[in-house]
């Protein structure tokens, strides 16, 4: 079964705060709550609901966060991982096709953890270059 706008909508409101008990899902989209515990449970079985998480708000937030665009050696995407996964201010890694091979995102308190990450990350076998880009704000989040 394909998703519908209730289901959007049930999604929209999920986005907004995953915490909404049943009830109140079921009174703002005008359906019985237990339809709507029945689309819930068909929204996780087909993946479309993956998980829930929680949102840090500000004063949990790591104050610096960057982006590494990495550049990598023929056949050297495994080891390049590995020493990425090893390195816990990073904290997501995406490949990519274009200039770069492979875009790190990286958090971190202090610009001394900071520049010690990227120092790490430059030096890993297999990078042949790296170019940083400091996060200065968050214009738009829709990222749970």
């Amino acid at each position: 079964m394909q998703n519908d706008e209730t289901d959007a909508a049930l999604l929209t409101l999920l986005a907004e705060n995953a915490r909404l008990p049943v009830a109140t899902l079921a009174r703002r989209l005008g359906l019985a709550r237990t339809t709507v515990q029945a689309r819930l449970d068909r929204l996780e079985n087909n993946g479309t609901i993956a998980g829930y998480g929680v949102r840090l708000g500000r004063p949990a937030q790591p104050r610096l966060r960057a982006t590494a665009l990495l550049s990598i050696e023929p056949r050297s995407g495994p080891a390049v991982l590995a020493r990425l996964k090893s390195l816990p201010n990073v904290m997501r890694v995406h490949t990519t096709s274009g200039r770069f091979d492979m875009i790190a995102e990286i958090s971190a308190r202090t610009t001394e953890e900071l520049d010690d990450t990227l120092d790490r990350i430059g030096e890993a076998k297999g990078v042949k270059s790296s170019e940083s880009l400091i996060q200065l704000s968050t214009k738009i989040d829709r990222g749970a």
